[in-house]
């Protein structure tokens, strides 16, 4: 925040000084605009006077000297010099300034608030200084307005861009100390929040979609963590406490050769489910942990959902799996989606094999389309559903619902397939109904091209 109010008292700065700097130059080329043209003037009348003076017999002198504007507070003085080059003064002549008026030619000069404009003339071998003067009464009293203006305008503008850049300060900080609020707020117990993005606009807007996104990554990975140490302790200490269990009775006292057979076979079968749960609670671990090193690449969903297809089959040559190509779009390259082909693969081969499963006909129905921004996959079957209560474990590892202890699994293709779309920055919903149906909805991020 320090650097930003460095900046913005900088900007403050630079819109004074260019104020300032324009007040002047307004001010200056005003003042000279008026000079110039008052010199003007006088130089207009002291032609005149020096046509009336030494030419009275000149045609027009008489009608300029009548008919043009006096100015104010007007002044003549004419100077003749005598043979010996001395003045013979004029009652309207002021001694002071003589040190200031050019005797070769024309001159211009100010004391004070009167203007002067005096030349050289010579008539009949005889030399005349002829001069004018006059008070600019525009610079006397609209230029002093003027400047009275201008100088509450600066302060006025000067207080204008202060306050102004001040609010600008507070509408900016205020978002961002809204968004330091809400962050603060986050901790271990409550990772489900999120900050709010419809709130915000702009670059805020993004941060907060970008903080977001991490937070998805965080909560996937503390989830992930935490699950794996409670699972771990609950599921894998089952089948851990049934082998030493049946071995210590088999090493008790001494057994058949079939008593031993069976001891082994049920520790084998044991040792098989600790085999699968623990391949499948390191799968879905490793999920948890996987967006931190994998780069993923454009992958094309039709493509994957084909592939998904054959793999679900060569589990089980019975599931049936009923594709709709007919909402893709014209353009190929909106099904393109940033990811992992083989973690996407998994995800959808997981929600395909549990919609045949747990149908009565052992089909899935696949649909694909695209929008402007992602790409969508309806997996839906026609089975026992989920019941309405249980839909919120659905994500839990190891969950099953209640109606599902005929079917063979351990609970983990949902909480599986929904870290790896998360990882994709997807989301995934389901929908159920029981006896009827289950929806599940994959939405994916296209491309940005």
């Amino acid at each position: 925040m320090r650097t930003y109010n460095k900046l913005l008292y900088a900007l403050i700065g630079i819109l004074v000084i260019y104020t300032i700097t324009f007040v002047a130059f307004i001010f200056y080329s005003v003042t000279n605009f008026a000079f110039s043209d008052f010199y003007k003037r006088l130089d207009l009348r002291r032609e005149i006077t020096a046509n009336h003076v030494l030419d009275t017999k000149r045609e027009g002198v008489a009608w300029s000297k009548n008919y043009i504007e006096e100015l104010f507070n007007q002044t003549e003085f004419v100077l003749e010099f005598d043979e010996k080059n001395r003045i013979k003064s004029d009652a309207y002549f002021d001694p002071s300034i003589w040190k200031m008026i050019n005797k070769k030619g024309p001159t211009n000069f100010k004391v004070g608030n009167k203007f002067y404009s005096t030349s050289v003339y010579h008539h009949q071998n005889k030399q005349y200084v002829i001069g004018i003067s006059a008070e600019n009464y525009f610079y006397s009293h609209h230029l002093a307005y003027l400047r009275n203006l201008l100088i509450i305008s600066l302060i006025l503008g000067i207080l204008f861009v202060t306050v102004v850049s001040l609010l600008v300060k507070r509408s900016f900080i205020k978002p961002v100390h809204r968004l330091i609020g809400e962050v603060e707020k986050f901790s271990t117990e409550n990772l489900f929040l999120r900050l709010n993005e419809d709130r915000e606009k702009g670059v805020l807007q993004k941060l907060a979609r970008t903080f977001n996104r991490m937070l998805n990554r965080i909560e996937t990975s503390f989830e992930t963590q935490k699950n794996f140490i409670s699972n771990a302790s609950h599921e894998l200490n089952t089948p851990l406490t049934t082998i030493i269990g049946i071995a210590d009775l088999a090493l008790s006292k001494d057994r058949t050769i079939k008593q031993y057979q069976q001891a082994l076979e049920k520790i084998m079968v044991s040792s098989e489910n600790l085999e699968k749960k623990t391949r499948a609670l390191l799968m879905l671990a490793q999920t948890g942990y996987q967006n931190n090193t994998l780069k993923f690449t454009p992958v094309r969903i039709d493509q994957i959902i084909m592939d998904a297809e054959i793999a679900v089959k060569d589990i089980n040559s019975k599931f049936h799996i009923k594709t709709d190509f007919s909402l893709l779009p014209e353009d190929s390259m909106k099904l393109k989606v940033n990811g992992s082909v083989a973690l996407l693969q998994l995800a959808i081969s997981n929600l395909v094999s549990n919609a045949c499963k747990y149908s009565e006909n052992h089909t899935a129905y696949v649909a694909l389309g695209a929008g402007e921004k992602s790409v969508i996959i309806l997996i839906r079957d026609k089975g026992i559903g989920i019941p309405q209560q249980e839909l919120k474990f659905v994500y839990d590892p190891y969950f099953r619902a209640s109606n599902v202890s005929s079917y063979s699994g351990y609970g983990i293709g949902l909480p599986l397939a929904r870290n790896i779309i998360q990882m994709h920055e997807g989301k995934l919903t389901i929908n159920s109904e029981l006896a009827k149906g289950t929806t599940v909805r994959i939405e994916l991020p296209s491309c940005q091209f």
